[in-house]
């Protein structure tokens, strides 16, 4: 009998690392079993990767555009020499990125790389409230220029027409797959592809108003090399491998136990990590907060965190959330980069310090921060369980001691998500 690791199926880059571990729980909750990795595999990795689908997770939402092209180029080809069938590039649900880019540049890139002359730019995930329609992409009924990312601190959007964004960040036309085409089913979706590819469009964004139309989509687009958006449209990807007969019947959440401490690091500033800071603080949990400007000035912050986790207890959640207006305040004072980088940084460094305590399960609100805490912890690949809240699954790291953690992004989770994620890490295996 042959010993050969079956070829993966479909490959993925997410431009962070929450976005990779939202995708990785849309794939498991579709049968795919799938792992996903801190940045470019290792070839020491490669004996690990028995998966259908493989998410490469790098931080290129916010470096220079120029850095991000070449870092998804890289991603793409170790994807590329894995005999991957079709590759998903994953964004975040609110399609933000700097003013400069990136996703267009990324996606004109992979496409030139792939020799295909069109794929579809699809942020929608309705479980979580993202619906666009007309091209413009609402957060739950308020426009995204409205709902608050506005005034997020390192990727504002003020503009919801995706179209007019996205075409500000690539040389290629964009157009609009409507609703009215999708409605009409994968026939009519893969009609209205070929006029737009007649018109010359190489990137279309496509309407989606519920899940029905991302599996729609997701069917219609079984044959494109490439594929970008939200976690949601990968909704339909298992289904078509499933169809061919690729997919094993397995139980593709299956996680085992970890037993050891356990600690929530928020570094988030969205709207929905701070209701969930609040309700922590609201049941009189400890918690202590993260200044970025006593860590600016050479204060002790991480040793002191460290002393009070040590004191409590119990459970601590540490968080460096704060209003827009506090926000915008510390930037002012410090500069954008170097406030967020002294932020992410000093949590890294505290979930460090508590892993050599003996906490082995960590709960982390926010992209940044998810990425420095996994790379603080030597964190290099994840196994995808089952999820916690839409978008959010519980992830085991492999290695000789593994860890359990939630990966979340900013504006993902009910205002209990803290609560919920310790008990699934607690309970792991799903």
């Amino acid at each position: 009998m042959s010993t050969t690791t079956p070829r993966p199926l479909l490959g993925c880059i997410a431009d962070d690392f929450t976005g990779a571990t939202d995708l990785a729980n849309m794939l498991v909750r579709g049968g795919m079993r799938t792992v996903q990795s801190i940045g470019i595999p290792s070839a020491e990795s490669l004996a690990e990767l028995d998966a259908d689908a493989i998410v490469i997770a790098l931080k290129s939402r916010t470096t220079p555009a120029a850095e991000a092209v070449e870092e998804s180029l890289a991603a793409l080809q170790w994807l590329r020499d894995r005999g991957c069938e079709q590759v998903f590039f994953k964004y975040c649900s609110t399609f933000d990125s700097t003013a400069k880019g990136n996703i267009g540049q990324v996606s004109e890139a992979l496409l030139k790389a792939l020799n295909s002359d069109f794929t579809l730019a699809c942020p929608a995930f309705p479980e979580n409230g993202r619906t666009i329609f007309r091209g413009h992409l609402f957060v739950q009924d308020q426009l995204l220029s409205e709902c608050g990312m506005q005034n997020h601190p390192l990727t504002p959007m003020t503009d919801a027409n995706l179209v007019r964004v996205l075409q500000s960040q690539t040389t290629q036309k964009v157009g609009l797959l409507r609703y009215d085409s999708i409605a009409k089913g994968v026939d009519g979706v893969r009609a209205r592809i070929k006029e737009l590819r007649v018109d010359g469009v190489v990137m279309a964004i496509a309407d989606a108003l519920s899940d029905a139309d991302l599996y729609t989509l997701g069917e219609a687009c079984a044959d494109l090399p490439l594929l970008t958006g939200g976690s949601g449209l990968a909704l339909g990807l298992p289904g078509n491998f499933r169809k061919a007969g690729k997919l094993r019947d397995i139980d593709a959440a299956k996680l085992e136990h970890v037993d050891g401490g356990e600690v929530v690091l928020a570094g988030s500033a969205s709207v929905a990590t701070n209701g969930q800071v609040a309700a922590w603080l609201e049941a009189n949990r400890p918690a202590l907060r993260i200044d970025p400007l006593a860590l600016a000035e050479g204060k002790p912050v991480v040793a002191d965190a460290l002393a009070f986790a040590r004191d409590a207890g119990q459970t601590v959640l540490f968080y460096a959330t704060s209003s827009p207006e506090d926000v915008k305040a510390v930037q002012q004072k410090l500069g954008v980069e170097r406030a967020g980088a002294l932020v992410e940084d000093a949590l890294g460094q505290i979930a460090s310090g508590l892993l050599d305590a003996g906490v082995k399960r960590f709960v982390v609100a926010g992209g940044e921060t998810s990425g420095a805490v996994v790379q603080a912890l030597g964190v290099s690949l994840l196994k995808i369980g089952a999820q916690i809240d839409p978008g959010v699954p519980a992830t085991i790291s492999s290695g000789a001691m593994p860890l359990a953690l939630a990966l979340k992004s900013g504006n993902f989770g009910g205002r209990d998500f803290f609560d919920k994620a310790l008990k699934q890490l607690a309970g792991s295996a799903q």
